[in-house]
Parts: C-alpha cells; sequence; structure tokens
C-alpha cells in the first residue's frame, strides 16, 4: 500500500471513484449525495499537489483531498491551522479495509509536517453510521451545524445540517 500525490494521468480514475461513491450515497443514505465535481476542481487539487491516492497493487484503491482553509465550513474555527480531508471515495472492491484510519495515520504526519494543529473534516446530515465510522477511525465528532454561508459550496452543502470532526495534535 502507498499514498501518493495524484496526477492528471489518475483523473478518469478519480471521476470514477466519485461517480461510484456518489451512487452507493444514494443507496445508503440518499438524502444528501455528491454533485458531479469540476474538472478545473480536480486539475487544481493536482496541480497544487492537495488530491492523493491510496495505491494497492498497482490500483488505485482511493482518493481524497486536502486544504488548509475551509472558511465556509469552519468559520470562527478556520482560523486554526488545519489541514482538512475532503471527499474520500472508495473502489468499492476495497471497501471495508479501514482507509479511514489509514489515511488519518498519514495525516497526522503529513499535517505535523506542515505546521497544523488539527486534522478535521465534515460530513453532512445525519448519517450514524458515518458518524460513528469516523470517531472509530480517530475523530472526534463536534456536533452538527447549519452553515451560514453556503454559496460557495458545493450544491451538497445547500440546506443540510453539517457533522464536524477533528482531532487534535
Amino acid at each position: 500500500m502507498k499514498i501518493l500525490t495524484s496526477d492528471t494521468h489518475d483523473l478518469a480514475v478519480i471521476f470514477r471513484l466519485y461517480g461510484l461513491a456518489t451512487e452507493y450515497q444514494k443507496r445508503i443514505f440518499p438524502d444528501n449525495t455528491w454533485p458531479e465535481f469540476k474538472k478545473s476542481l480536480i486539475e487544481t487539487e493536482i496541480s497544487e499537489e492537495r488530491q492523493f491516492k491510496l495505491v494497492i497493487e498497482e490500483q488505485i484503491a482511493c482518493v481524497w483531498a486536502i486544504a488548509f482553509d475551509d472558511p465556509y465550513i469552519w468559520e470562527e474555527r478556520n482560523r486554526d491551522p488545519s489541514l482538512y480531508i475532503h471527499r474520500i471515495a472508495t473502489h468499492p472492491d476495497f471497501r471495508g479495509l479501514g482507509f479511514v484510519s489509514k489515511i488519518v495515520d498519514w495525516a497526522k504526519e503529513y499535517a505535523s509536517s506542515h505546521g497544523k494543529n488539527f486534522i478535521r473534516m465534515d460530513t453532512c446530515g445525519n448519517n450514524q453510521k458515518l458518524i460513528g465510522y469516523y470517531t472509530k477511525s480517530g475523530f472526534d465528532f463536534l456536533g452538527m451545524v447549519r452553515l451560514k454561508h453556503t454559496d460557495a459550496l458545493p450544491a451538497h452543502y445547500q440546506d443540510m445540517d453539517v457533522c464536524l470532526f477533528e482531532i487534535g495534535l
């Protein structure tokens, strides 16, 4: 298993995994599913080395993105030096292997090496199974909030409560 930055050659796989994740969301938690993400967003993350992949035997098993700033979701807490994890998508053949815990281990080292004090993540809706999974993976559940400024966020954040998760380093 290797964790690497994604490159433009990975775009088709990244979008395939996002599509598979959205189909899974529709079956498991249909109240909130990902929209189709713009290619330019993913290309920017790749060029800024903020899009990552977990590779097993030369196959991309999981992808995610990071940010160092997330003011629309984290509001006042955004002032804290933090690493924000977004859009974890796992290939169906690799589900159930605890990738979030592996991403957390990686993120702890990555965040520390970049002078961050927190690892943060959010998810939309009151999905108790996902809340349990993220807390089991090491995150503290900070509660649910209604976002105030969603115009700049993807569609799945509109009119939804958002669960906030954090790991202090």
